[in-house]
């Protein structure tokens, strides 16, 4: 028996009608980029495994998909290879087993490009990249273990103004795409590390982010539950409870940490950095969230997060901050950066929800033609070849049947005009053009077919 065919968890196939609006969303980030002076850049599929292990904090390596070495299974016997494929299930790296991995996102990607090419870039070099990504995370509705990301990154500089621009492509986008109602929150990595200097020490930064990360899904006890057990005692808990409950306008909140982490010149720096960005950046929906962590231990400064309209219950549609050595991972030291990322999957599916995709994104074929038998199937390919050079997307029946086959063709496919070309119309040179969408015909000359007809 043959097996019934399936997708790996976590997977999909995109039809044409899907397609198509992943496609307008790609467009619209794309034009932005490119509106904004980034330039394209493509990674390969996977990395070295020591390329992106340690990276992404505790949590994020366990989601790393590791790809097995070649010749395996001719190993895979003996007793030593057993042992190593054992260690590499409990989340440990072992070169027999595995050196390579899938990407994780495409910002360590990025980040390897540049340590490897820097003598050749002109910097600040501006990059966007659109490309899938894999985590072996658990599949639920907007997490997927396959999806794309869209990054925007600025490598080689430290001015604020960069984070002023990506707060604005995130503006631009959303507006563009119709997402009115969504929410760009901004935190600084230099607040983060106040707190922890202020719980006790640098050491504590890694506990607390990791579980102040979990605020949204696990709630505040829960956080403080997570806190105590990493090894916090409770007059540093209150303190992050005190932090985690700051609340009220922007101005109120920078007021308010001014006086609880002000005093600390890590504080005082993430503080003003903050300030600069919330007064330029002239964006109405940026929101200052001292709640966002962000755990990826690269982050040095501001952090992004671009939350989906709250009619949507899917979260995060996007992400970023700034990573001031990322490069010296790499033996490059001192090349500092800021990027930003779409959720595409996660966008798609608020878009679809809200019904925000416009008509047109549906279209493929603008006109059919009619076959009406050999000699005007002739006809009808030559003057549909004469269309498709001023631009209109058109197609012919594939074989002569009966209309109503070929209009039930027509309505499927959501193709809005039809030509028929019978016999009479070949010998007055003309076609009869219909609207499927208002039901109206009229009977055009064959040298007056243009695109403006089809509009």
């Amino acid at each position: 028996m043959s097996n019934k065919p399936s997708l790996p968890q976590g997977t999909r196939d995109f039809g044409p009608e899907v397609v198509r609006k992943r496609q307008y969303i790609f467009n619209t980030i794309r034009s932005v980029f490119e509106l904004y002076g980034f330039q394209p850049l493509e990674t390969p599929a996977m990395e070295n495994l020591e390329t992106l292990m340690g990276k992404y904090g505790e949590e994020g390596d366990k989601l790393i998909f590791r790809i097995l070495n070649n010749g395996l299974d001719n190993t895979a016997k003996h007793q030593q290879a057993r042992e190593d494929f054992e260690k590499v299930l409990e989340g440990k790296n072992v070169k027999g087993i595995t050196e390579r991995a899938l990407k994780y996102d495409l910002t360590i990607p990025f980040a390897r490009y540049v340590a490897m090419n820097h003598g050749q870039l002109t910097f600040p070099f501006k990059r966007y990249q659109i490309q899938p990504v894999w985590r072996a995370d658990r599949p639920q509705k907007g997490r997927y273990r396959e999806f794309y990301q869209c990054d925007a990154d600025i490598v080689g500089s430290n001015a604020l103004l960069n984070e002023v621009e990506l707060t604005n492509i995130y503006n631009d986008v959303f507006t563009q795409l119709g997402l009115t109602g969504f929410e760009l929150r901004i935190n600084s990595r230099k607040i983060l590390a106040a707190l922890a200097e202020f719980c006790g020490g640098a050491e504590k930064m890694v506990d607390i982010t990791i579980a102040i990360d979990k605020l949204d899904k696990i709630g505040l006890d829960k956080v403080k539950d997570e806190l105590s057990q990493r090894g916090l005692n409770e007059e540093q808990i209150s303190t992050i409870e005190k932090y985690l409950l700051i609340d009220g306008n922007n101005e109120e909140k920078l007021n308010q940490i001014e006086q609880l982490l002000g005093h600390l010149e890590t504080g005082k720096k993430g503080i003003e950095e903050l300030e600069f960005v919330n007064r330029q950046s002239g964006v109405s929906n940026l929101v200052i969230d001292f709640t966002l962590a962000r755990g990826l231990n690269y982050y040095t400064g501001i952090i992004f997060e671009a939350k989906a309209p709250a009619t949507v219950k899917i979260g995060s549609i996007g992400g970023g901050g700034r990573y001031d050595d990322l490069t010296g991972l790499f033996g490059v030291p001192n090349i500092p950066g800021v990027g930003i990322s779409f959720g595409v999957d996660r966008i798609y599916d608020v878009m679809d929800e809200l019904k925000l995709f416009p008509e047109g994104v549906y279209t493929g074929t603008q006109v059919l033609f009619f076959n009406m038998g050999a000699e005007e199937s002739s006809k009808a390919f030559s003057t549909m070849q004469l269309l498709r050079k001023q631009g209109v997307r058109c197609e012919l029946y594939h074989e002569s049947v009966k209309m109503d086959k070929q209009f039930k063709y027509a309505e499927k496919k959501n193709i809005g005009f039809i030509v028929i070309i019978g016999s009479a119309e070949i010998q007055n040179n003309t076609g009869v053009v219909k609207n499927l969408k208002t039901g109206t015909q009229q009977t055009v000359s064959l040298a007056d077919l243009s695109n403006k007809l089809f509009i």
